[in-house]
């Protein structure tokens, strides 16, 4: 068998196509976090994810809280014992957990930014709960931690844990 010299035209294809096979490895073109943001979010930007929830719970509508997680996220919500791991099964939450007309208030809040696309935002909250047949008002507080990944150019909900005070 005899070897043929490599042409320059063969070296540039292969290495392009080493570099193509790197950035897809890279999961650079894949659907996810956008891995190459232009820079790191603000502390204020993250907590306005907080702040656009808050707003969704108000509007009374379960489809539009659930707009605000990605597909695949993961709920483990406050007054529920089952793990919200699909669309179908948070609006399902929400649509129960709305009928309390929750209006949600920040208690204590530490925000980390992990790298441009993603943080986390986890604390202390408060939901003013108003019983939807006596209109009787009570307050519930509770322990959160919101995991955010920026994809597709938005910021998404990727892991929401919620749990009541246990003191309380």
């Amino acid at each position: 068998m005899t070897r043929r010299p490599i042409t320059k035209r063969a070296a540039i294809v292969t290495a392009g196509a080493l570099v193509a096979v790197g950035t897809l490895a890279a999961g650079v073109g894949v659907a996810g976090p956008d891995k190459h943001s232009a820079k790191k979010p603000t502390q204020a930007e993250i907590a306005a994810q907080f702040d656009g929830w808050n707003k969704a719970l108000q509007t009374g509508d379960a489809q539009r809280v659930a707009d605000r997680y990605a597909d695949d996220a993961v709920l483990l919500p406050t007054v529920s014992n089952k793990v919200r791991s699909d669309r179908t099964s948070r609006v399902d939450y929400f649509e129960h957990f709305l009928l309390n007309k929750p209006v949600g208030k920040k208690i204590e809040t530490h925000i980390n930014i992990l790298d441009n696309n993603s943080a986390l935002d986890a604390g202390v909250y408060e939901f003013t709960l108003t019983d939807p047949d006596t209109g009787a008002k009570r307050v519930v507080e509770a322990r959160y931690t919101f995991e955010y990944e920026k994809r597709n150019g938005e910021w998404k909900i990727v892991t929401h844990h919620s749990s009541a005070m246990p003191e309380g």
